[in-house]
């Protein structure tokens, strides 16, 4: 009896910590719309890049300084060194996809959003290069 009393608990200490593991924090968790832009706007900068083969980028100067702030009414500017860009973005939640229209082009840049919280957003572009982006203060 008591074998089977000790496998019994033994089988519980595994399954209780197969479901702690599975539910601990997800890096490729991927939340809301929200996260984007914040309840007015939020502005992310390039914290880290990959190129497609994975390889680590070094930013360089003027990528450090582009900012890209979203706005929760749907607008977007990405400044930085002197110049502008701006349009209007959608998030895609289940299909995990951030769209930027650029204002007076017929360009539509389409990201693949691997990570999403309050305050970091990781992109694939269609390239397959990637980039880390962090809240800034």
């Amino acid at each position: 009896m008591n074998t089977l009393k000790q496998s019994w608990h033994g089988l519980l200490a595994l399954l209780l910590a197969v479901t702690i593991t599975s539910c601990g924090g997800n890096k490729e968790e991927v939340g809301s719309e929200s996260m984007i832009s914040g309840t007015s706007s939020k502005t992310w900068v390039a914290d880290k890049e990959k190129s497609a083969t994975g390889d680590k980028e070094k930013l360089t100067d003027a990528e450090k300084e582009q900012t890209m702030q979203f706005y929760a009414d749907g607008r977007f500017a990405l400044g930085g060194g002197g110049s502008l860009q701006t349009g209007t973005w959608s998030f895609d939640q289940t299909a995990k996809r951030l769209t930027l229209q650029f204002e007076g082009a017929d360009m539509t840049e389409n990201f693949e959003v691997l990570k999403l919280d309050d305050d970091e957003l990781d992109l694939k572009a269609s390239d397959g290069s990637m980039m880390e982006m962090e809240l800034k203060d």
